[in-house]
């Protein structure tokens, strides 16, 4: 699979694409990290690609053609989707990461300053996604933690593929506490059945905490279940 990033701040996108879990991901060849430098594409000498806005307000906001002539210059794989990081967007989640999983190739747009001027969604078929309800300085880290999500469901970037499905969010569900050594930390034990060697026992008291656990946090998760079940 193909990330390809549209950002005036590319060694940014590459550097944290090739350290931990992406990174060997990377190494095995299972990921390509592509990075499109935005002022490559200025229109002027000075590698600006924004301006002031139409009908006034404070700050800059970036220009059209250089975001569209980044993406037209990409030899983009037959299964793709051009992703434009927004906060008006729509939420970013774990259903929508195994989604961008099954394509080839993802485009992430990365905007900064006030925004992106409107017609670029409207000349390119794209889709607007955000990763909450925050401002950021740009749309790098959004697309980051959109790409990272995403690189741990493709099959052999982590080592072990188990560990997916007990992870949060999986099954509309939040993880279970998890415990290591040592036993007693701080007078904090272990719960008993972690250590009793009972698999049944062990699997139950996992999904009744996750379940308690989610209830409490969480509650939101438990009726999106229910909806996606009726």
């Amino acid at each position: 699979m193909k990330f390809s990033f549209i950002t005036l701040f590319p060694e940014l996108c590459r550097s944290a694409m090739q350290t931990g879990v992406i990174g060997r991901g990377v190494d095995k060849g299972l990921l390509d990290i592509a990075t499109v430098d935005l002022r490559n594409f200025s229109l002027n000498n000075y590698g600006s690609v924004d301006d002031t806005p139409y009908g006034g307000g404070p700050g800059m906001v970036m220009r059209p053609e250089p975001i569209v002539n980044a993406i037209e210059s990409l030899d983009l794989k037959p299964k793709h989707k051009i992703l434009i990081m927004t906060p008006s967007g729509k939420r970013f989640d774990q259903a929508m990461a195994k989604s961008f999983a099954e394509q080839e190739e993802v485009v992430m747009i990365c905007g900064r300053y006030e925004g992106i001027d409107e017609r670029v969604k409207q000349v390119i078929d794209v889709e607007e996604v955000s990763v909450g309800d925050y401002v950021l300085s740009g749309g790098e880290l959004a697309a980051l933690t959109m790409a990272d999500a995403t690189s741990r469901l493709i099959p052999g970037v982590l080592g072990d593929p188990d560990s997916i499905c007990e992870e949060s969010f999986q099954k509309n569900r939040l993880e279970y506490p998890q415990y290591t050594k040592p036993r007693s930390f701080r007078g904090h034990e272990v719960p008993e059945v972690l250590l009793s060697g009972h698999h049944e026992a062990i699997q139950k008291w996992r999904e009744e905490t996750s379940m308690e656990r989610t209830t409490t946090r969480r509650p939101d998760l438990l009726n999106n279940s229910l909806t996606v079940a009726s």
